[in-house]
């Protein structure tokens, strides 16, 4: 894991850890710059003229945001009386202070009839607990991000902070796992960039959904975005609109990217140094490919960086998700890791070829956001090309769409062999649980079968059967694994010629 993507989620976690107090006294009102005419169509020509031009690295931050550390930040917090929009319940928009880990500052706009005026940083919009205010900073320092606020709750439910990262908290009001606009050169030999969101400009459309126009900037590419935010039972879904224009060819480029934090879970209880029965943000990969395939790949943290390609054309979706809702399997009432949000991509149009791609980066922590998961087009991406996409984003609490089969519940891995009797060296066991579709009317003599594939070996001694006492259905087999050998493993559930169940896919390395 990069020290970019480190410092960014840390911005973000020490935003969300923001000290309550009541106003200090009198507070400055918003000010706002000069206005000038805005629209998406706008942005999208000042991103071609940029694009025509050699990137300009912003200029290097202010040296007092050193101090502002992670308990630092815990300290300050922006006045709810100085919020934009703070009548409007659900709307009301806080921003984000500079500090250690967020120290570039974005241009952050508000839209009324086409024009748009920038909202000026003033040091009055913080409290700062145990001492007032620090009395150094600039007076034009800027804001790092925003976030929108609840109706009548101190909390919030989506976020925009570092680089291009956001994230929401919906549907359980528990943040986890985080988007970005784009990746750049994930697990390559070159760097990865981290392109970044240097401006905002926040409107309503005609429904009152609140519209986040972003200008993204980096040394490859420059782009336009246009996310509209809906909000509904189920969660939020962000329309999301993308102009790209690349400076410079990219090895690979991570469309819709998701990122996430995988400690250990079932399949790897030997990993766990914690007294915690599992710990994640997300436990999965769920893919509807353009065929109609229902894909499931369990996540795991590697001994070392991996990456996985699910080669398709026009997907239907994909995303990170979080599918143990059980709080006995965490056991965690600090930071309730079976609230963590799903977010799943639904692409709009014709995406092409491509592959889903899955990048694992060892850790040995709950800290690191070790997970990322995006589209990559199958076209190169050359210098002077142009890109144009849509997609939703759905922040939900499982995958949108759930066609009629069974779904993976659990992934168990342990050593081969018969219960009771002596381990057969060299063999690792494998049990998939699945629920759901037409498995809870099937019994034993129904005919279903397991279908199981391995990239190398000969899967043995498999059996499925119904579960007694549940809904569930449990596939087992055996088969011959030499650690540190990467074995590629795919199995599901079939009644003749009818798949009844989505595809399990497993990497086992160790």
């Amino acid at each position: 894991m990069s020290l970019s993507r480190r410092g960014a989620i840390a911005a973000l976690l020490a935003a969300a850890t923001g000290a309550a107090a009541a106003p200090a006294g009198p507070v400055a009102a918003l000010s706002f710059g000069p206005a000038e005419p805005f629209s998406f169509d706008r942005l999208q020509a000042r991103v071609r003229a940029m694009a025509a031009r050699p990137f300009q690295p912003p200029p290097p931050p202010d040296e007092t945001l050193s101090a502002l550390d992670f308990d630092a930040m815990g300290h300050i917090r922006y006045r709810d009386d100085a919020a934009l929009w703070k009548d409007r319940p659900g709307g009301a928009v806080q921003f984000f202070h500079l500090g250690r880990y967020a120290r570039t500052p974005v241009a952050i706009h508000v839209v009324e009839q086409g024009q748009a005026r920038r909202i000026l940083y003033a040091e009055t919009l913080f409290d700062v607990l145990g001492g007032g205010r620090s009395g150094q900073w600039p007076t034009d320092l800027g804001f790092a991000g925003f976030r929108v606020m609840n109706p009548g709750a101190p909390s919030d439910w989506i976020a925009y902070q570092g680089a291009s990262y956001f994230r929401a908290a919906t549907p359980f009001n528990q943040y986890g796992l985080s988007a970005r606009g784009l990746a750049i050169d994930t697990a390559t030999p070159h760097a990865e960039e981290f392109p970044a969101f240097t401006g905002f400009w926040l409107e309503h459309d005609a429904d009152g959904d609140l519209v986040v126009s972003a200008l993204l900037d980096g040394p490859s590419v420059v782009g336009a975005y246009r996310i509209v935010h809906r909000r509904n039972d189920r969660g939020l879904v962000q329309e999301i609109e993308t102009a790209l224009h690349f400076r410079k060819a990219v090895d690979r480029l991570g469309v819709a990217p998701l990122t996430s934090m995988f400690w250990y879970g079932q399949a790897d209880p030997a990993r766990a140094e914690d007294w915690r029965p599992q710990i994640h943000d997300s436990d999965g990969l769920a893919i509807w490919t353009g065929a109609g395939e229902r894909i499931w790949r369990p996540l795991a943290n590697p001994r070392k960086v991996t990456a996985n390609a699910f080669v398709d054309h026009n997907p239907r979706g994909f995303g990170l998700m979080q599918r143990d809702r059980k709080f006995e399997d965490y056991q965690d009432d600090g930071v309730f890791y079976d609230r963590r949000p799903s977010a799943w991509v639904e692409p709009v149009g014709d995406w092409g070829a491509g592959s889903v791609q899955l990048v694992e980066i060892p850790t040995d922590s709950e800290i690191d956001d070790n997970i990322v998961a995006f589209w990559t087009p199958a076209a190169p991406v050359k210098a002077g090309g142009a890109m144009a996409l849509r997609y939703r984003l759905h922040w939900t609490d499982e995958e949108p769409n759930l066609v009629g089969v069974a779904r993976v519940l659990a992934t168990r891995v342990g050593r081969g062999g018969r219960p009771g009797q002596p381990p057969t060296p060299g063999v690792r066991k494998f049990v998939v649980d699945f629920e759901g579709g037409r498995l809870a009317e099937l019994g034993r003599g129904a005919g279903v079968r397991a279908v199981v594939g391995a990239s190398r070996g000969t899967p043995v001694d498999t059996a499925a059967y119904p579960v007694v006492g549940t809904d569930r259905w449990r596939l087992m087999f055996d088969i011959a694994h030499e650690p540190g050998t990467p074995l590629d493993l795919r199995a599901f559930l079939r009644l003749d010629a009818e798949a009844l169940s989505e595809t399990w896919n497993f990497e086992a390395c160790d």
